[in-house]
């Protein structure tokens, strides 16, 4: 069964910094890509970002390239999403997928299965 576990979101100001992690289980972790995206209430779902297990190569929606980093630890099967100089407008559930690939445009992100997500809040 594949599952996928976020956490580290949080309430933070605007400028500060959050970790995200995701834990992946019940599949071939470096066969696949992991990817963030984010749902704001009343917006459509927005891919944030994009790690190949098999070779480190990352993508990053433009809203977000610059402040946030996506890591990968294939011995512990996790995902982090870094982000930092965070904005009251990136406040939103943060999801974790496994997609097959990482496409040229994040936005395109194919979602196989996803995690419940976690919230995070961007006070200004």
């Amino acid at each position: 069964e594949v599952r996928l576990v976020e956490s580290g979101g949080g309430l933070v100001q605007a400028g500060g910094s959050l970790r995200l992690s995701c834990a992946a289980s019940g599949f071939t972790f470096d066969d696949y890509a992991i990817g963030w995206f984010r749902q704001a209430p009343g917006k459509e779902r927005e891919g944030v970002s994009c790690i190949s297990s098999s070779d480190g190569g990352t993508d990053y929606a433009d809203s977000v390239k610059g402040r946030f980093t996506i890591s990968s630890d294939n011995a512990k099967n996790t995902v982090y999403l870094q982000m930092n100089s965070l904005k009251p407008e990136d406040t939103a559930v943060y999801y974790c997928a496994v997609s097959p690939f990482c496409p040229t445009l994040v936005a395109e992100l194919i979602l196989d299965y996803w995690g419940q997500g976690t919230q995070v809040t961007v006070s200004s």
